[in-house]
């Protein structure tokens, strides 16, 4: 069964169509980098994969149910440009609060895993509002793994953390690709996510303007895809 499908998805605001007619499926253990520059539609097309915004036209599914069906979010992790945890919460609130909203068996055990996994657990105590960026940025890397969701939704997750939240992502993606879950991630860091990527798609002014794999001539020329099917 498909992972992750789009059919027909368009998005206006106002008469602005910022999405027009995109279609595309990602199978499970897929690594989809969504290319495009600033202003392309990458950023509304994750918002309507991820059920936080709802198509103009057209419909999404996941794992064969509409997206916005309470099963269906419960296996979709996000990490967006947002931190997206309460400040005046400890970390560990914040994340036994979350376990609990997905319905986690145990939802003190999830917390306590996730903060030992990001390296948090010492703070677990601790005032969100009183980190660094960099121990934000691991909670909320921590918040999109904590349930195990066997799709993960990335929007630019590499352009703001700092080392160490980058290696705790990096391994948490490895061993998610490992586990034959599905990744897509919407980046600027071209290299970096075709050498993560199975496939890639290219979005231009929001439309889809190239979907299919990942080759090696892309990984050994990067901007390959750009000059051949990007904008002239």
């Amino acid at each position: 069964m498909t992972a992750v499908s789009a059919a027909g998805v368009w998005k206006y605001y106002g008469d602005y169509p910022a999405l027009k007619n995109i279609s595309l499926s990602v199978e499970p253990g897929a690594c989809l980098a969504l290319l495009g520059r600033n202003g392309a539609g990458k950023t509304t097309l994750l918002r309507i994969l991820a059920g936080l915004s709802q198509p103009s036209r057209g419909t999404v599914s996941i794992a064969g149910l509409a997206v916005r069906d309470a099963r269906a979010r419960r296996n979709i992790g996000i990490l967006g440009h947002g931190i997206a945890v309460y400040e005046e919460f400890s970390a560990y609130e914040n994340l036994r609060l979350f376990a609990g909203l997905y319905g986690l068996a145990d939802p003190h055990r999830a917390a306590l895993e996730w903060l030992e996994r990001t390296g948090l657990d010492r703070v677990k105590d601790g005032l969100v509002r009183e980190f660094s960026r960099g121990m934000r940025q691991r909670l909320a890397v921590a918040r999109a793994f904590l349930h195990n969701p066997s799709v993960l939704l990335l929007d630019e997750p590499f352009t703001a953390l700092d080392d160490r939240a980058i290696a705790v992502l990096q391994n948490l993606l490895a061993e998610a690709r490992s586990q034959n879950r599905t990744v897509i991630l919407s980046t600027h860091q071209l290299r970096e996510a075709l050498e993560l990527a199975t496939h890639v798609a290219l979005i231009q002014r929001g439309a889809l303007a190239y979907a299919g794999e990942r080759t090696p001539l892309m990984l050994e020329d990067p901007g390959w895809l750009y000059r051949n099917y990007g904008e002239t």
